[in-house]
């Protein structure tokens, strides 16, 4: 989590995906999510903002075959660009995140 106040965020939402009937879309590392905040400070709560996924606890595998998953699930609030609205991650990012979004790269602490 990005030291902006949030807490626990509710995925309602991924971003790109258009989705079949009946199948809840699934997200993962460096992905875009439309999120709610559950518990946190309270003007972050009870409106819809645009996160991404940082980390995973479910494995999954990189190009060069190495399976890797982190301890805990975890995601930054961003707005539409991409830019983070917190100012430092807790925490390991994920390499496919770093790539994908260098302005949450130029925040983290270590890039795993």
């Amino acid at each position: 989590m990005s030291k902006r106040g949030a807490k626990n965020l509710y995925i309602i939402a991924v971003k790109g995906i258009k989705g079949r009937l009946n199948r809840l879309p699934a997200a993962g590392v460096g992905d875009m999510v439309m999120a709610t905040v559950k518990k946190g400070k309270p003007e972050l709560r009870k409106k819809v903002m645009p996160a991404v996924v940082i980390r995973q606890r479910k494995s999954y595998r990189r190009k060069d075959g190495v399976f890797l998953y982190f301890e805990d699930n975890a995601g930054v609030i961003v707005n539409v660009k991409g830019e983070m609205k917190g100012s430092a991650i807790t925490g390991p990012v994920a390499k496919e995140c770093a790539d994908l979004w260098p302005r949450i790269a130029s925040n983290a602490g270590s890039i795993a």
